[in-house]
């Protein structure tokens, strides 16, 4: 009876996605959020109240880390904080979960969150994916290589799905002498390897997919370091398909002095030159997309196209200055915004998948049919060459001849003090599309960094438990039982 009931429910499951492929809570809040952007803000090239509703984070869930960064925004006191409760995180996402929507962004952060428990890290994986949201674990990475099998079983029992993995020359504290003695980004490309190593052994292992990211501060010190990173990550894009740069702001424990001094233009003129696109920060701004305020996110989608011969091309989703990018792009979100598969199984996929055929018959047929020709020609042919064949390049890609992989280049851009209190800063504030809930209020993250929020809420941590043993370089001391 029991088996009967629960065939009943998946049928019926299947059938309310066919019919409605993109929910009406996801319609509701891009609506919502749509209306809440200033008018300049409302151009092709802007996903929020689109096709996303931001990300946010949880804070607290381990205020702690045993690296010692040049950039952090953790606070000077924060390896005495002790760490929230369980309860208090699985809060704080039940507050976030309204405004994400279901398959929404989480990341799981606030320090080095593997130094927690593992059964309590995987408590609260678990219990973010039953309400519907995706966590992204948050780490430096050095947890995994020390501790074997720790990725594994985060994924086998916390159903973890997305983690990103932070590497650059700004941090300190890293198990091997050779990380610790490295004087460029290109220096750490074998460290880089060894982790896009793990993430393939772990999916072999465990036969679950991982999406990994990779983050990077970025600096005037580290900035021509970028084209290095980027020339490795088009040749792991297998393990590392999206890559954060994040020019360092001037708040936190941040020694004096490190934050600011590197531009929109010249980060973004290194990602051109890594990716081989002609035309620098003015092409890749043409390629890419924006989350809230211009000034605060840029992203570019797109698809790495790597062929038997070793060279390899990047091309975005969306090329402003292609007629038949912007007919389907902008019409799919149109007609979809809003619509992922980042939580289904293979039955609701396809159901998904032949709801939005159901529903625009002709633009399916028709404006994605052109849109994939252009794809298709663009795998028979090197970068630089000539026109290729749409059949040609369709029989390279089913033959494996050549093998397309998603790559998303992001950069996010956080503010100092004196930023976030300027005319733009408040704008910028105002258009924040990464919250955090402090207090059961949802602030930005610019203000949590940088206007003393952040060291208001530990403080309060501090009263609410007792004191924790200080976490010094990369050995940690027992630490003290936290209660209330």
């Amino acid at each position: 009876m029991e088996q009967r009931e629960n065939r009943s429910q998946g049928r019926t499951s299947l059938y309310r996605i066919f019919r409605q492929p993109v929910g009406a809570e996801a319609r509701r809040l891009l609506a919502h959020n749509w209306s809440t952007l200033d008018e300049r803000m409302r151009v092709p090239q802007q996903m929020y109240g689109r096709q996303g509703n931001g990300c946010s984070a949880t804070i607290g869930a381990m205020p702690r880390c045993d690296f010692a960064c040049r950039g952090c925004y953790l606070n000077e006191d924060a390896n005495k904080v002790p760490a929230e409760s369980v309860d208090a995180i699985k809060e704080q996402m039940r507050l976030l979960r309204p405004l994400m929507g279901h398959a929404g962004n989480l990341q799981l952060t606030d320090g080095e969150v593997t130094l927690r428990p593992v059964e309590e890290v995987i408590e609260l994986l678990r219990y973010a994916r039953s309400l519907g949201l995706i966590p992204m674990l948050m780490t430096h990475g050095d947890s995994f290589r020390r501790r074997r099998g720790l990725l594994e079983r985060l994924m086998v029992e916390g159903e973890l799905t997305e983690v990103s993995i932070h590497v650059d020359t700004t941090q300190r504290g890293r198990v091997g002498e050779r990380w610790r003695r490295a004087a460029s980004e290109a220096d750490l490309n074998p460290l880089r390897e060894e982790f896009a190593g793990m993430i393939r052994e772990a999916q072999r292992a465990t036969g679950l997919p991982l999406r990994a990211a990779t983050t990077m501060t970025i600096t005037r010190d580290n900035l021509d370091g970028v084209t290095d990173v980027v020339r490795w990550l088009t040749r792991n894009t297998d393990a590392f398909r999206l890559i954060s740069f994040q020019p360092i702001a001037q708040v936190g424990r941040t020694e004096d002095g490190f934050g600011g001094g590197v531009s929109v233009e010249s980060l973004w003129d290194r990602v051109a030159e890594g990716v081989g696109v002609e035309g620098g920060s003015q092409r890749m701004r043409e390629l890419g997309v924006w989350f809230g305020h211009e000034a605060c996110n840029r992203m570019v989608n797109g698809v790495l196209l790597a062929r038997d011969d070793g060279t390899t091309s990047f091309h975005a989703l969306r090329d402003a200055q292609n007629p038949t990018d912007r007919r389907v792009v902008d019409g799919f979100l149109r007609r979809f915004g809003g619509i992922s598969f980042r939580l289904d199984s293979r039955a609701e996929a396809i159901a998904r998948g032949f709801g939005m055929l159901a529903q625009s018959p002709l633009f399916i047929s028709q404006s994605v049919a052109a849109w994939a020709r252009q794809w298709s020609a663009r795998a028979d042919v090197a970068r630089g060459g000539s026109r290729g064949s749409a059949i040609r390049g369709a029989w390279r890609l089913l033959r494996g001849k050549t093998r397309a992989t998603p790559l998303v280049i992001v950069s996010h851009h956080f503010m100092s003090r004196e930023e976030v209190e300027s005319p733009t800063g408040k704008e910028r504030i105002a258009h924040c599309v990464f919250t955090v809930p402090i207090n059961g209020q949802m602030m930005s993250m610019c203000e949590v960094n940088a206007l003393g929020v952040r060291e208001q809420y530990y403080a309060g941590l501090q009263r609410a438990y007792k004191p924790a043993t200080a976490i010094v370089g990369d050995k940690a001391e027992r630490e003290e039982e936290l209660v209330l």
